[in-house]
């Protein structure tokens, strides 16, 4: 019962943060009623990806593992969400996602951009989606499940490598 409602206050910070700018500009007023504004084209791919994430919490960790039936790892984790969330297929491991899209400061950091960790002695060995309030959603390692944790903690705050936003904004 409480990990459900840590969940349910997660999700629901996450979803706040994303529908909370409220400023208009000019341009965006002048735009056709039915074509949705920049914000809102982010904030809804950025909610897919959250939660399709967060439907896959609690699947076991397989180091190579792509498929939540099986398990996961970091990067199969990653894709799986990608692809079934907003329909991005990226590449298999931690290394070559990290190739992908725009490079961002952490400070920049938003819902659904990419963060790397150096978890095996190299440089982009670990990925996960970040959520905002610095959490993010990852597969850890043998013996745990897909979870959220805070970049904050000591372990990550060592081991962080950089971000990556395939997400127009």
């Amino acid at each position: 019962m409480l990990i459900k409602h840590s969940i349910a206050s997660l999700l629901g910070a996450a979803l706040i943060a994303l529908s909370g700018a409220g400023v208009v500009h000019a341009s965006e007023q002048q735009r056709p009623v039915d074509e949705p504004s920049l914000l809102e084209r982010y904030t809804t791919s950025a909610q897919d990806l959250i939660l399709k994430g967060f439907e896959l919490i609690g699947i076991n960790y397989r180091f190579g593992g792509t498929s939540a039936d099986t398990g996961l790892d970091c990067s199969g984790f990653v894709q799986l969400v990608f692809k079934e969330a907003i329909g991005i297929l990226l590449p298999r491991t931690a290394r070559e996602q990290s190739e992908v899209g725009a490079v961002i400061d952490q400070q920049e950091l938003k819902a659904g951009d990419l963060v790397f960790f150096n978890t095996m002695r190299h440089a982009f060995s670990h990925v996960g989606i970040y959520l905002g309030d610095n959490r993010f959603l990852h597969a850890p390692r043998t013996g745990a499940e897909v979870r959220v944790d805070d970049m904050r903690q000591s372990y990550w705050l060592q081991r962080y490598n950089g971000a990556r936003r395939l997400l127009s904004r």
